[in-house]
């Protein structure tokens, strides 16, 4: 199963979750009301185990449906959009999504109310009554102010990225700690011209097309987006995540097959497919939490500052992905790839020297 399926179905799975457990807190709400002293108290016919049922229900046929819409269509469809434009649009949607969920309610707790059929005369009068009732109502009012803190949760995961996002909710990294990652530092080719042959705004207009399009081979290949540089993106792995079936160097020639994928799309906006290069090491760095407005989840340590010098060797040697040494060492890589030595080079602005290692794919994975 594809990556990005297995993080849309576990956001699914949250939700679902979350989501029954609010039905619930709204069941245990309403049965406090009903038993409180402002109240006239409960009808005959209450029953705190129905209603325990038809919220929980109601959370579960919710999470199901709308749920299901948030992270299957509105944030892959409109995930360009900004974000009070999709909370909006999942909030007029859910309206019928609610009528849907108290269509299905009613189907199934009329019968139960009056022991018979659901096409009976009783039933249809009951199920009438079930459906104009002031509850469901009430009930779509909580429900659709649920859908749009949950939309809202979910373009904030988008925004920070998966990890980062929990991780700044958790405090993980409140306390900085020590941990060994994969870095990739990838920038696309002669982007200053390339930013005066088309302007400014398609410029800008390509480098969104280019970022989002590379998102899904990254995820694919266990890696995270820890930022952005202008035309640069840096990626991350987790040091067994990037090693287990040397995903950290498949994730770049996947990147160059999805571009290449789209290079229609590319000519027909822009008159060019962008090509890109990248370097890759690994090593010990400190991740903590920094910020207080706006809290982020930093990275720091020799080994960025290696891996971006690592990258300006692409130009000067002109290959497209160079990796240290050090980092090869511990991949088993020859089956899929070739590497050739560049010679120990001494990087701009360090004192240390590292071996610098250029990678292509092996004939037989290249024909693949």
């Amino acid at each position: 199963m594809k990556k990005g399926i297995q993080i849309k179905l576990k956001q699914l799975l949250i939700i679902i979750i979350v989501w029954m457990m609010l039905g619930f807190v709204i069941a245990i709400y309403d049965h406090l009301i009903l038993h409180a002293g402002i109240s006239n108290g409960p009808v005959e016919s209450y029953s705190f185990m129905l209603s325990v049922m038809r919220n929980v229900g109601a959370g579960l046929v919710g999470a199901l449906l709308g749920g299901s819409l948030l992270v299957f269509y509105v944030n892959v469809k409109y995930r360009d959009k900004p974000y009070g434009y999709t909370i909006l649009v999942v909030s007029i949607s859910f309206v019928f999504v609610i009528a849907i969920i108290t269509l299905i309610m009613a189907a199934v707790i009329v019968p139960l109310q009056t022991g018979q059929p659901l096409f009976s005369p009783a039933s249809k009068e009951a199920f009438y009554a079930f459906v104009t009732d002031g509850y469901p109502l009430k009930n779509g009012l909580i429900w659709s102010f649920i859908v749009a803190v949950t939309q809202l949760l979910m373009q904030m995961n988008s925004k920070f990225g998966p990890d980062t996002f929990w991780n700044i909710i958790k405090g993980k990294y409140n306390t900085p700690k020590r941990e060994e990652r994969i870095f990739m530092f990838l920038d696309i080719n002669s982007s200053t011209a390339i930013a005066e042959r088309l302007g400014n705004e398609a410029y800008h207009a390509l480098l969104k097309d280019f970022f989002a399009d590379i998102t899904d081979p990254i995820l694919e290949n266990n890696g995270n987006i820890y930022q952005y540089v202008g035309d640069e993106v840096v990626v991350v792995w987790k040091f067994r995540a990037g090693i287990e079936n040397i995903q950290c160097l498949k994730c770049f020639f996947a990147l160059k097959k999805d571009i290449e994928e789209k290079k229609d799309k590319y000519i027909g906006r822009y008159g060019l497919i962008p090509s890109f290069k990248a370097g890759i090491h690994c090593g010990e760095m400190v991740a903590g939490e920094i910020g207080i407005i706006k809290r982020d989840i930093t990275y720091s340590g020799d080994v960025l500052n290696t891996t971006s010098r690592i990258l300006g060797e692409c130009k000067s040697f002109n290959e497209e992905l160079i990796v240290s040494s050090d980092l090869l060492a511990i991949l088993d890589y020859e089956k899929d790839f070739i590497s050739r030595q560049l010679g120990v080079i001494k990087l701009r602005g360090k004192q240390q020297e590292i071996l610098l290692m250029a990678i292509k794919p092996s004939i037989s994975t290249a024909i693949i």
